[in-house]
């Protein structure tokens, strides 16, 4: 098994810290607002490219779905959980409680919330598309303004409306 390299990408929102093999990714996530991405790094794998080069085409709305092999550690359920995650729609969301019922157990919203928080590969398996029922923004690892922002980048593109930055 190869080791986990990191790398770093530099997003409209701040460092991303991209960590797997040249056979999956597992994790990314947004680093600390203040974080310094080391200077000279060798270059990564070439999945991390990959998926570097695939968050780029997703922030510059060419990309809505991702094409990458993902690998997280976690229980069954929170995986279940995960692999919903992955099809809700590009620019669509889902409420805790929705996607509990997805699941087949309409009193594991609290769980479905759990898990949707152990999520470490941020964007790709999209929890920032999950909301409270009454559509309110709830948790985000990477901070409500950027759950914000990557949603509202989604609804416009979904909506055909892309504004010049």
């Amino acid at each position: 098994m190869s080791a986990i390299v990191t790398t770093y990408y530099a997003s409209p929102m701040g460092i991303i810290k991209i960590s797997g093999t040249d056979t999956f990714i597992s994790e990314v996530h947004f680093c600390k607002e203040d974080f310094i991405a080391p200077p000279a790094l060798p270059p990564p794998p070439q999945l991390l490219q990959n998926c570097t080069a695939q968050l780029f085409q997703y922030f510059n709305g060419q990309r809505q779905v991702f094409d990458l092999p993902l690998a997280q550690k976690g229980t069954n359920f929170q995986q279940g959980v995960w692999q919903l995650l992955t099809q809700i729609p590009f620019g669509k969301t889902i409420s805790y409680l929705d996607l509990a019922r997805q699941t087949g157990d309409d009193n594991a919203t609290r769980a479905v919330a759990n898990a949707n928080g152990k999520n470490v590969i941020a964007i790709i398996v999209p929890c920032h598309r999950v909301i409270g029922s009454n559509g309110t923004l709830t948790g985000y690892a990477g901070g409500l303004w950027r759950k914000k922002w990557l949603l509202e980048h989604e609804a416009k593109l979904a909506n055909g409306v892309q504004l010049l930055f």
